[in-house]
């Protein structure tokens, strides 16, 4: 009875033995299988970073030759305030300054001016809150209005020759000369409003149709709400009735252009004047910036692709060692085991693979389970052992149109590209062959040993 007992309980700690094992290994298996995971996944970044980065230069670049004649004449906004270098702290506040529109007709009358078109941007009362992450790990809450209206001069001729009015329409069409108490709305507020093309909404008090939905591209770190709407409507809602909040001022030829910003920038203070040179120089920045993050983004991929080598090295030697140490455990533990084995015929070589068999198929369940745990998470993992790529300024979209007609400084760093890491099918696969293969190299010498032992000294072992 006593002999059963210690049997059962042999096998008992055998069994739990083996099961933390395999933990462990499983473990330095995620690892393994976890960093290449996040080698690519950081890669993936790098290059969406640099493809977004020709992509924005590219876009940016067409939108101020196609615009060389624009001078964009914008009211001032106030300053954020309340935070430490420039952030607020417990809220924000932004007031939107205005001229009237006699200001437009007194620049038309501007030699080399040949269009005028008018806007009123105003933002809606309500307000939301959202927090941000600023220097030093420190978080900022801001609030920003719910969404805004843009009031358009619908002229046929400026509808169709300059771009005054979003692109992308989804849903219904756009916006026409002579549409009144209509509004085209961003696809982002009709989920707010939860209206669709035909329905009704209320804006300011005041009641509009819902004539198109237009898409945004680049939504950004805060997703827009805006709705478009004739400039008449915009200015009655909002009880600005004869205010403008932006001028886009275009020339009659590109040689103007000087001339008329000069005139303008003396005459009306209030106003923030924006050329084509300052365009370019907004684009020489933004270039510069750029590099800086490829750059930084460069470096960042070469120092975790130096990380991963020594961590799957240190991963490799970690697996092997358990196997070794976990095996000769095993070979001491059934010393007189492999005694009766060889006595009844056993060859050196029968235990030798028995033993080499056991470390492997050891190996291949904790690769599995390695497997399994790097599938889930490779993200958690990979984040921990692998230098990220900053996203301060990683992923950027300049995103043209109207929404920001002709405001070449208005665009917007959305951070790293979002890249998931996954293991692929083929690092499974490589993982199980280097699972059996180390579980074979760890378990090489403690078999070799057990195919040594006498049969005679392991019958006498304690």
């Amino acid at each position: 009875m006593g002999a059963y007992t210690r049997a059962i309980r042999n096998i008992s700690r055998r069994k739990i033995r083996a099961l933390l094992v395999i933990i462990a290994l499983g473990f330095s298996m995620a690892i393994m299988v976890s960093i290449p995971a996040g080698i690519v996944a950081t890669q993936e970044a790098a290059q969406a970073m640099t493809a977004n980065f020709n992509s924005t230069m590219t876009t940016m670049q067409e939108q101020i030759n196609t615009t060389a004649t624009l001078i964009e004449c914008q009211t001032s906004r106030g300053m954020f305030s309340g935070g430490p270098s420039g952030f607020p702290s417990g809220g924000s506040e932004q007031q939107q300054t205005y001229v009237e529109e006699s200001v437009a007709n007194e620049i038309r009358s501007i030699s080399g001016v040949k269009d005028v078109v008018e806007f009123l941007t105003v933002s809606s009362e309500e307000t939301t809150s959202e927090t941000i992450n600023g220097p030093g790990g420190r978080t900022f809450t801001i609030s920003r209005p719910v969404y805004t209206i843009t009031g358009v001069t619908l002229n046929s001729s400026f509808i169709d020759d300059y771009s005054i009015l979003p692109t992308n329409i989804t849903a219904g069409r756009n916006l026409l000369q002579g549409d009144s108490a209509v509004v085209l709305l961003n696809s982002n507020l009709t989920a707010y409003f939860g209206v669709g093309v035909g329905d009704k909404v209320e804006i300011y008090g005041e009641s509009f149709t819902v004539v198109g939905v237009y898409d945004e591209a680049g939504q950004g770190r805060f997703e827009a709400r805006s709705a478009y709407m004739n400039i008449t409507d915009a200015q009655t809602a909002a009880g600005l009735t004869g205010n403008v909040s932006r001028l886009d001022v275009y020339a009659e030829n590109v040689s103007d252009v000087d001339s008329i910003a000069e005139v303008i920038s003396v005459a009306y203070t209030s106003l923030q004047v924006t050329t084509y040179k300052d365009r370019l120089s907004q684009l020489d920045n933004t270039q510069t910036m750029y590099n800086e993050s490829l750059t930084s983004a460069q470096a960042t991929v070469s120092q975790t692709e130096t990380v991963a080598t020594q961590e799957i090295m240190i991963a490799v030697v970690a697996t092997s060692l358990i196997v070794l140490f976990v095996m000769l455990y095993t070979v001491r533990e059934r010393t007189k085991e492999i005694g009766t084995l060889k006595a009844i015929g056993f060859s050196n070589w029968n235990v030798m693979s028995q033993f080499m068999l056991e470390g492997m198929l050891l190996s291949l369940v904790a690769g599995l389970v390695g497997i399994a745990i790097g599938t889930v998470g490779a993200p958690l993992l990979s984040g921990i052992l692998l230098p990220q790529i900053s996203g301060s300024s990683g992923n950027s979209q300049f995103r043209p149109g109207a929404a920001n007609a002709g405001n070449f400084g208005n665009f917007e760093i959305l951070g790293a590209s979002t890249v998931t890491v996954t293991v692929s099918l083929q690092t499974m696969l490589i993982a199980i062959g280097a699972a059996v293969l180390l579980g074979v190299l760890g378990s090489l010498y403690p078999a070799w040993r057990a195919a040594r032992t006498r049969p005679a000294e392991a019958m006498r072992y304690e």
